[in-house]
């Protein structure tokens, strides 16, 4: 008969693995405190007091369902449109367009008069994201 040995207990615990824990813990600390009381520096444009006595011409181009043009209200079509927005953009190189496509629009239709308006140098062109004058 064999007699099989005596097992003894651990009598120590191996800490290592918590201590690289702890060790990996203090690190995380340490860098989100540092990045959370570090921020963002902007420097915000300040509003002027003397309100802005220039006055630009603005022409509103609102494109409709079917590809009929508008200019500030009225019915053109695309060759009018060029001839009205180039007789203002000599008389008013500053002028400003902006460019309302009807959700229903074709968006061709919208880029023609986008591309129009790069042909003519038109340099300050928005485009309208919500009804003008709401």
């Amino acid at each position: 008969m064999q007699v099989q040995a005596e097992t003894k207990p651990y009598d120590s615990i191996n800490v290592t693995p918590m201590l690289d824990l702890a060790y990996v813990l203090l690190v995380i600390f340490i860098l989100m405190t540092t990045a959370s009381v570090q921020g963002l520096t902007i420097n915000l444009p300040k509003p002027s007091n003397k309100p802005s006595t220039v006055k630009k011409e603005l022409r509103v181009v609102q494109v409709m369902p079917g590809g009929r043009l508008l200019l500030n209200g009225a019915s053109v079509t695309m060759g009018e449109l060029e001839a009205l927005l180039t007789a203002v953009h000599s008389r008013a190189p500053d002028m400003s367009l902006v460019i309302k496509g009807d959700p229903q629009a074709e968006y061709a239709r919208v880029v023609e008069v986008i591309d129009l308006a790069g042909r003519l140098n038109i340099s300050n062109l928005g485009l309208a994201t919500a009804r003008i004058g709401t």
